[in-house]
């Protein structure tokens, strides 16, 4: 059997990142509507009940419930039980990279306003300037401490970032007569580039463009749809910008051997 060893922080790492991803939920149903995150409480989509403490218990109320509001017994979408894992992962993930550690910390609130964004952009086809602008700055002042990048490369990132996109969203639209990227986008490549600096910036647009490019021309034929279609970029860019933070040096390595092994 193999020597594994799990440590009480990672525990405590994913009991913070289920209560962190309850509260995004709230953040992803409540802030494209103007409605305060704080308050009123939690409470049912559907018949408006406050829901119970012991009915707000991350993942797991979701279970012992089945799905269900236990006052209406109206069906509570799986999105809300998939938030809450999935960030529960992510706060494990980087505990056992950096630790609890102010890294921690930010990267975790980094990754949470990507999570955040992706759903609202699929729901609203909008990202939030209450989320992308104090990002930015948070990911420029991580930078100022000595954090990850230097701050140098942030500030680089967060200017690249927010140039490509700019820039091609006004060749496209020159082009074509019809908008094709919003500024939303270009804020939260922005952000990426705060966080991941310049280089990161480049594979997280790589990433996203490649995946986004797939989903949108699978969409297109299963819809019989033009390239009219409508597909937010936010999710893309999302996923595109966790994958560089946990396997961005993994992917340039294997692209390196990769392309060295095919004589480019």
């Amino acid at each position: 059997m193999p020597d594994v060893t799990f440590y009480p922080e990672w525990i405590l790492a994913l009991i913070l990142g289920a209560a962190v991803g309850s509260f995004l939920n709230v953040v992803i149903h409540r802030l494209p509507l103007g409605e305060s995150v704080v308050h009123p409480r939690s409470r049912c989509p559907s018949c408006h009940t406050m829901i119970a403490w012991y009915d707000n218990l991350p993942i797991l109320s979701w279970l012992l419930l089945r799905g269900r509001c236990r006052a209406c017994g109206v069906s509570i979408s799986p999105r809300y039980l998939l938030v809450e894992v999935f960030t529960a992962m992510i706060a494990l993930a980087l505990c056992v990279r950096f630790g609890l550690t102010l890294a921690f910390a930010l990267y975790f609130a980094f990754a949470c306003a990507l999570l955040a964004v992706a759903y609202i952009d699929l729901d609203h086809q909008i990202i939030p300037d209450r989320i992308s602008l104090p990002g930015i700055v948070v990911g420029l002042a991580f930078s100022v401490t000595g954090g990850w990048p230097a701050m140098t490369d942030a500030l680089a990132g967060a200017l690249l970032g927010g140039g490509i996109l700019l820039a091609v969203a006004w060749t496209y639209e020159r082009l074509t007569g019809v908008e094709g990227m919003g500024g939303g986008d270009v804020k939260l490549l922005a952000l990426i580039g705060a966080f991941l600096g310049w280089r990161g910036v480049l594979l997280t647009l790589l990433l996203g463009s490649l995946l986004g490019s797939a989903i949108g021309v699978t969409l297109m034929l299963a819809r019989g749809a033009d390239r009219k279609l409508a597909i937010p970029f936010g999710p893309f860019l999302s996923l595109g910008a966790l994958a560089t933070l946990f396997w961005g040096d993994s992917i340039v390595r294997w692209y390196i051997s990769y392309a060295g092994w095919a004589g480019y």
